[in-house]
């Protein structure tokens, strides 16, 4: 391709679009909170004790995702690789803000408001919900019809509706 070309370049590490990230990080956020809120629910648990651990793997996950793909991206010329992966790992914020209904969700249980399956069919019915959401946003912000957009969320509920259904069969 030509240096003359009408076509952005990306930085190594990045995803050039911020609305990119942020559509990206809400749906697998959206999706790593439900499959870990349907991993829950279990006789004697601590809902507090799940709730940080739920924040804690979507820290952990949006760290590990941004870093992969700044190694993904890395040149033999960049001589701050570390910059570009704590940078690269830092715009995936919209997974980690993602999960926070879940959390607040258990958090919820843990201070007696509910119980904790209560916060998990809450969590995981806020997420079919925000699936829809993310899904129907993307397809307007690609230009898309609302049919066309509608039948894109109801393909994220999906996803969703995978979990909610493994996690009943499961238990």
């Amino acid at each position: 391709m030509s240096e003359s070309s009408s076509v952005p370049v990306q930085q190594p590490g990045r995803r050039a679009q911020p609305l990119q990230r942020l559509l990206f990080g809400g749906v697998y956020g959206s999706v790593l909170a439900s499959a870990l809120a349907g991993a829950l629910g279990h006789e004697g648990s601590d809902p507090g004790y799940d709730a940080a651990w739920v924040a804690l793997s979507a820290v952990a996950s949006a760290a590990a995702h941004g870093y992969a793909h700044s190694i993904a991206h890395m040149t033999e010329d960049d001589t701050r690789v570390t910059v570009s992966a704590v940078r690269s790992m830092f715009t995936e914020w919209p997974l980690v803000l993602a999960v926070l209904p879940t959390v607040a969700a258990l958090l919820g249980a843990s201070a007696g408001w509910w119980s904790e399956d209560g916060a998990v069919e809450v969590a995981l019915a806020i997420n079919m919900v925000a699936l829809f959401g993310w899904g129907v946003w993307a397809a307007r912000v690609a230009r898309r019809g609302w049919w066309a957009s509608v039948r894109v969320g109801g393909v994220d509920v999906l996803i969703g509706l995978f979990i909610v259904i493994a996690n009943v069969v499961s238990k």
